[in-house]
């Protein structure tokens, strides 16, 4: 029987629907994490017009750019 890429041809369905779902996945959890890092940037931002919330906003808005670049790139 003839093999494509390792793998008994066969199992081709298998595989296409495996990396369908990771895909998915994928895409989903890159969302979130737009989305999280947003959020904190927001409130990392709304802390940081006080003098002693910016110690907790500084680093939350920080936090969430990294994030949000995590999940872009």
């Amino acid at each position: 029987m003839e093999k494509y890429e390792g793998f008994h041809w066969l199992t081709w369905p298998f595989r296409a629907l495996w990396r369908l779902v990771t895909g998915i996945l994928e895409i989903t959890g890159r969302l979130v994490a737009v989305a999280l890092g947003l959020a904190f940037l927001i409130v990392g931002v709304i802390l940081s017009a006080t003098v002693i919330g910016a110690l907790v906003g500084m680093p939350l808005a920080f936090f969430g750019i990294l994030l949000i670049l995590r999940g872009l790139f």
